[in-house]
């Protein structure tokens, strides 16, 4: 089922068959969270998520992905609205899409993690870890350096 939120002239779309990927992937190459991310692992994400392509008319704009299970987790990931876009509220909109879909509702937790957009997701209902003690994790930043060496 493909879901759409529009507003402004602007329209967010779970339709997977209108994702522009080397866009997506341009955008996440030079992005603080996934700078050289290559894109064979863009495009294997975008393949076992659900995604919301962000577009003005045929163009697109923005971005955003949930990996999850549709019963009781999702973490959200890839956000990102086009500079050129910027300051209109889309990153509202493309949060509205996501956390409204009809997949993700009724979810014990929706999960996300962000350097400088706190207050955008806040307005959606995302908080600060509760017990971040009992919190762990596995990662390595630089895979996407390493992978390129």
């Amino acid at each position: 089922m493909v879901y759409e939120l529009s507003r402004g002239g602007y329209v967010v779309t779970t339709d997977a068959s209108r994702l522009d990927i080397d866009y997506i992937h341009r955008f996440l190459t030079e992005s603080y969270w996934a700078r050289g991310i290559p894109r064979d692992v863009v495009a294997r994400a975008i393949e076992n998520s659900l995604n919301f392509g962000l577009f003005k008319g045929e163009r697109q704009v923005g971005f955003a992905r949930a990996i999850t299970d549709r019963a009781w987790y999702a973490y959200i990931a890839d956000v990102f609205v086009d500079e050129a876009h910027r300051e209109k509220g889309l990153g509202k909109l493309i949060m509205e899409a996501v956390t409204s879909h009809p997949d993700l509702q009724n979810l014990r937790r929706m999960m996300l993690g962000t350097a400088d957009a706190h207050g955008l997701y806040r307005q959606f209902g995302f908080t600060d870890l509760d017990q971040p003690e009992r919190w762990m994790v596995r990662g390595d930043p630089a895979i996407y350096q390493k992978a390129a060496s």
